[in-house]
């Protein structure tokens, strides 16, 4: 499948090969955010660019502090990479004039190129947040990753589409796209121990790019609030802390909205299935320390995002969803 959505602001080119646009879409002019992994799918955009900058290990946050004078005063900052590097993207475009712009490339399926959701620059809080002005989802790219990894950024996609149709926010149009992400990714994954074949790659790039559209109309609740602590204060890595504990906030959320989540317990086994391949069934599988539950509870309760999808979960159930995660 091969489109071009004109969507508000932002213009998204989904399908194989679209990364060849990148020359009519970007530009002459623009700064690359990008990685060592990441630079080597796409060199010619990574020849283009009038300067490149390489995004590393660490919280957005911070790693957006660094790289805010190296960065100058760039029109259009496009991302290569993962959500990571994405969100840095977003991050230094919001800090900026108005006129500057975000575009992404992404090199996995975090759909973080979707969303308006991102953290500001450390000592910039009150920065814009800001969606990408121009997307280039390429499944030979965005759904390139190694299987367990795949698998992991899988999970992430199918979290945000769980959630969508069931936060405060929730509308028909995102919670049909949600919807839809569902069924290619449980199609992609149909096979139990088979890798995505070629088209299930392409089918799992889509569901991302709808998730992420979902995601970002309806906020992130209960899921989100488990993983990104884990991430943030247990030390995970994002993808697999979203495959450890969605099988657990599927469980929760169906309990709170009854025969809205996972009625039948498919949508629970899928992200059982996802979690084995990511070799993430378990958080004590992520090098993440038992003692650390508690702490990743305390701070997990402080989120706002968790009333998004009521009644807000406190440390108690908190810490009770991780420790049936471990």
């Amino acid at each position: 499948m091969d489109f071009t959505w004109k969507d508000g602001e932002r213009t998204i080119r989904f399908g194989r090969g679209t990364v060849a646009d990148a020359p009519a879409l970007f530009g002459d002019t623009y700064t690359l955010l990008t990685t060592e992994r990441a630079q080597q799918a796409a060199p010619d955009v990574v020849e283009r660019a009038s300067a490149v900058h390489h995004v590393g290990s660490g919280l957005v946050d911070e790693l957006a502090a660094d790289l805010h004078d190296a960065v100058g005063d760039a029109g259009l900052i496009v991302a290569l990479g993962g959500g990571r590097v994405v969100d840095v993207a977003k991050a230094l475009a919001g800090v900026r004039a108005h006129g500057t712009r975000a575009a992404a490339i992404p090199t996995t399926l975090s759909a973080a190129e979707m969303t308006h959701i991102h953290r500001t620059p450390a000592g910039h809080e009150n920065a814009r947040n800001v969606r990408a002005a121009i997307v280039i989802n390429d499944p030979d790219l965005s759904a390139s990753q190694p299987t367990a990894e795949l698998a992991a950024s899988s999970a992430n996609a199918l979290a945000h589409a769980v959630e969508a149709p069931v936060t405060i926010f929730t509308s028909p149009v995102p919670a049909l796209a949600a919807r839809e992400a569902i069924r290619l990714i449980d199609v992609a994954w149909l096979v139990e121990g088979e890798d995505p074949s070629y088209l299930g790659r392409e089918q799992l790039a889509q569901a991302a790019l709808l998730s992420g559209y979902a995601i970002d109309a309806t906020r992130y609740g209960l899921s989100h609030v488990l993983s990104q602590t884990l991430v943030r204060v247990g030390g995970a890595a994002h993808g697999q802390a979203n495959a450890a504990v969605l099988p657990v906030a599927i469980a929760a959320l169906e309990r709170r909205f009854p025969g809205r989540v996972d009625p039948d317990g498919t949508l629970g086994e899928l992200a059982r299935r996802l979690a084995r391949r990511a070799g993430a069934d378990g958080i004590r599988r992520l090098g993440v320390d038992e003692a650390k539950l508690a702490d990743c509870a305390e701070a997990a309760a402080k989120r706002r995002d968790l009333a998004y999808t009521p009644p807000a979960a406190d440390a108690d159930e908190l810490l009770a969803l991780y420790q049936e995660a471990w």
